[in-house]
């Protein structure tokens, strides 16, 4: 009888699931704003506080943003497991990725609803 060790961390379809599905957000989304931009053209920067000035649009910009967000950890960490082969490199590289994640995060949340 062969016994089989499986070992890793078990992220595969998790993740394989997430970025697909961050991914149509991020064309939906993608798709909406280039249909806005084709009917009305913001020129000014009063057009596009005004564009993104309502709940929909500012709700559908964070949506986008935690989607780019998460679609980029799932990325880059996955790179990281790949190819870096020091644990303790791994996981400082890890920690940043995730720190610089939620930072972007957090800090385009703030900008979108200061408008």
């Amino acid at each position: 009888m062969v016994k089989r060790i499986v070992v890793g961390a078990g992220y595969g379809l998790g993740d394989w699931l997430v970025q697909r599905v961050s991914a149509l957000v991020m064309a939906v989304y993608s798709l909406i704003l280039g249909g806005i931009l084709l009917v009305c053209t913001p020129m000014t920067q009063h057009e596009w506080q005004s564009l993104m000035a309502g709940s929909c649009m500012r709700f559908l910009t964070l949506l986008f943003i935690l989607s780019l967000c998460y679609h980029a950890w799932v990325g880059v960490r996955d790179i990281w497991m790949d190819y870096v082969n020091p644990i303790g490199v791994r996981l400082t590289l890890h920690s940043l990725t995730a720190l610089s994640m939620i930072g972007c995060a957090g800090w385009a949340t703030q900008i979108i609803w200061r408008l």
